[in-house]
């Protein structure tokens, strides 16, 4: 009996150890938004228990655990979650619901209208200094490289950015937040102004081509905002030679590593290359021009930057034409040009504030003579003078409120004084537009975000006051898929150079409605982008007077009674993956619009605005022959052109179209190679590029338009300077070798 009562309490101590270790299931579901999420790591803490979740969501596990314990739920892209249970003798069933994680990297970022070169995170890049300098036909000018991109017009006649069916002058340029009020050069009729800005100055771009933020105004259509880079890795020499410039500079960076400082000189003259190539261009004075910069850069010790930059420039050229007037004199057109423009630009952190805060001068003269052959003293007769001082000054505040919302307000003084003079025509122009803003950005979630806007401005010269609301939305269709829909009203003052005598003006208005989608992965990008335009108050004209060039009229802004519509569609596409060493994109945009604004008689399609343009840029880097080799090709369908004349009818004078017809279309091919010597040498203090670039290589005779005379019964083509132009040179810099850096950043 003892044996047996020893072997029963044996037994039952057994089935208690055992017991006190048996396995519990735990089991359940994790869920996000009501649907099953997959690869959720479900362990109890601080034990080695757990699973991960099914393709359903569903997990189980066993443990010997007991009493209360903490259930943990993890995933990269969701917030922990953690759970108390208690774990007796039954299994235990719990489910988890999950909330999005919010980073900046994930979240989703409106970008309907902009393509972006400064934020990495936010898509491919396009558009840095090396896109920029490498991109055939580019001639290394920031405003050229962007007529490769969808939205922009190929006009050649004239400077600007001509975006969705809008004028040059219905786009803006701003450096560091600070306006640009000159930033292409001084020119003659008929012939594009040149950036006056370095494009090497600049660390990145935001291009908006429509539904560009509140923080920016009096723009139509679109805006570019420039970047100055910060400080340089370390000191440098750079020269540039060729045969149509000479250029020199230095940056200097301090011991502290926390200042720099650098200038630059260039001269610049056509004369060369007018004897080796065959121009279209009577140049009786050959372009040319000298350009001088200074910087300074200083690092506050909380990360912030205090930079300063100014530039002073000048340029001259002379231009024979035939006239088209029935004494077949030629036409003598002179100009002498003067910039200077200086920058001071303030970036720093308060706390939880970032403040963000520029100011600006600028100066400009354009000094144009207009003569005839037989006759060079009429040139102080027909002599058309304009003087500009224009001062801007911009601070705008931002507060984070978490990791990918924000809140921002500031304001900004744009002051304008022009003086102009020609024949009787005298004027003295004086503005000054006043502008509060606020903006937020809200992230709602990683699939969803908002920028909701608003601008209000003041015209001292119009004594008007507008209000401008803008909205964007961003919502992430799957992965790699976005789309984002962009609503603003915006305005813009008459120019100046119409405001000729006395008249009731008003702003001129725009309303922009932007729908875009868009596929971002590792090397590529693919957008679509639709896009609606409404112009109302757009300024109409009467003809003062005529000059001599060419008879074109004087006019002067008479009423804000213009309208018209832009519409279109817009592809691009960026690969710089498939192929190994080789970069190229696509653009395609179709573009509808029409206006009666100007001296158009009837609502007719611009004279600036085509149809259809289709680009395409391919870059190859050859390693082994250190050699970089670029295509460009551009297509435009041929632009409307008019012949606007007036007659008296009943007594009232009229506008009415005397000659109109279509341009043929647009082609041209570019091709670029760049020579990089130093690829190899990981110790040399110098990086060299040897440049050879032609423009237009199959000599494709475009014209741009066409000048009547003033009974309209004759005409004479607005052509380019040269058909065909080569370009060589070669750019050395000493302190650094940046050729690894050019590479591998942009192949």
């Amino acid at each position: 009996m003892k044996t047996q009562s020893k072997k029963l309490l044996f037994l039952i101590t057994f089935l208690s150890f055992i017991l006190s270790y048996s396995q519990i299931k735990v089991s359940g579901k994790v869920t996000f938004r009501n649907k099953g999420v997959s690869d959720v790591n479900v362990t109890l803490k601080n034990t080695y228990d757990g699973a991960t979740t099914d393709a359903n969501g569903n997990f189980t596990f066993e443990t010997s655990e007991k009493g209360n314990q903490i259930l943990s739920f993890t995933h990269s892209k969701y917030n922990d979650v953690e759970k108390p249970i208690s774990i007796d003798n039954q299994d235990v069933s719990v489910n988890a619901e999950l909330k999005e994680q919010i980073n900046e990297i994930d979240a989703v970022v409106v970008s309907a209208g902009s393509i972006e070169a400064s934020d990495k995170k936010r898509a491919t890049a396009l558009l840095t200094p090396i896109d920029i300098y490498t991109t055939a036909g580019a001639d290394g000018q920031i405003s050229s490289a962007l007529n490769y991109l969808p939205g922009v017009q190929k006009v050649g006649e004239t400077e600007g950015l001509f975006i969705r069916g809008g004028t040059g002058t219905e786009s803006k340029i701003f450096m560091d937040g600070s306006l640009i009020n000159n930033y292409f050069s001084s020119s003659v009729p008929g012939i594009a102004g040149r950036d006056r800005f370095n494009t090497s100055l600049f660390k990145g771009n935001v291009f908006s081509s429509g539904g560009y933020s509140a923080l920016y105004g009096q723009a139509l259509s679109g805006a570019l905002m420039l970047e100055s880079v910060d400080l340089p890795d370390q000191s440098s020499y750079d020269f540039g030679i060729s045969p149509i410039f000479l250029s020199a500079g230095f940056q200097k960076l301090g011991e502290d590593k926390n200042h720099s400082y650098g200038a630059t000189l260039g001269y610049s003259n056509l004369n060369l290359m007018q004897e080796v190539l065959n121009f279209n261009t009577d140049f009786i004075d050959a372009p040319q021009g000298i350009n001088a910069d200074a910087n300074f850069r200083i690092k506050t010790k909380s990360g912030g930057f205090f930079k300063y930059y100014g530039m002073y420039d000048t340029n001259s050229m002379g231009v024979k034409t035939e006239s088209l007037e029935a004494d077949n004199q030629f036409s003598l057109i002179k100009l002498k040009g003067k910039n200077t423009y200086h920058n001071l630009s303030l970036k720093q952190k308060f706390g939880r504030y970032l403040l963000n805060a520029g100011t600006s001068y600028s100066f400009n003269r354009t000094d144009l003579n207009f003569s005839t052959e037989s006759n060079e003293v009429e040139a102080d007769k027909m002599r058309l003078l304009t003087d500009g001082n224009y001062i801007n000054l911009k601070a705008v505040l931002e507060r984070k409120i978490n990791k990918i919302s924000a809140l921002r307000g500031g304001f900004e003084l744009n002051s304008t004084d022009e003086k102009l003079s020609f024949e009787e025509v005298n004027k003295h122009y004086k503005d000054l537009i006043s502008a509060v803003f606020v903006e937020t950005d809200l992230g709602f979630s990683n699939q969803l975000s908002a920028k909701i806007g608003v601008r209000a401005e003041n015209s001292s010269f119009l004594g008007k006051t507008n209000f401008a609301p803008r909205i964007a939305l961003a919502y992430r269709l799957a992965k790699d898929w976005t789309t984002s829909f962009a609503y603003g009203l915006f305005y813009q003052n008459p120019e100046s150079k119409y405001i000729n005598g006395p008249a009731n003006l008003d702003f001129q208005k725009s309303q922009h409605y932007i729908l875009q989608v868009q596929r971002t992965t590792d090397g590529r990008s693919l957008r679509f982008e639709a896009f609606y335009k409404k112009y109302d108050q757009l300024i109409k004209v009467s003809n003062l007077g005529f000059n001599n060039n060419q008879n074109q009229p004087v006019q002067t802004a008479d009423n804000n009674n213009g309208f018209g519509y832009a519409k279109g569609l817009e592809l691009f596409w960026r690969d710089k993956k498939t192929f190994d060493n080789i970069d190229y994109w696509i653009s395609y945009s179709f573009l509808d619009s029409k206006r009666d604004f100007m001296n158009y008689p009837i609502s007719l399609k611009p004279n600036f605005a085509s149809e259809h343009t289709l680009s395409a840029v391919a870059k190859r880097f050859i390693p082994k022959w250190k050699l970089g080799v670029n295509l460009s090709y551009t297509y435009a369908k041929g632009r409307p052109y008019y012949d606007f004349a007036t007659k008296d009818v009943n007594g009232e004078t009229i506008n009415y179209t005397r000659n109109e017809g279509r341009l043929k279309d647009y082609n041209a091919l570019n091709l670029s190679f760049n020579y990089l010597p130093n690829l190899g040498k990981k110790d040399a203090k110098a990086f060299t590029v040897f440049v050879l670039s032609v423009s237009n290589v199959l000599g494709s005779k475009n014209v741009y338009g066409y000048n009547f005379s003033s009974d309209g019964s004759r005409s004479s083509a607005v052509v380019p300077p040269v058909n065909t132009f080569i370009f060589i040179g070669a750019f050395i810099s000493f302190g650094v070798d940046k050729t690894q850096d050019a590479i591998n950043n942009n192949l």
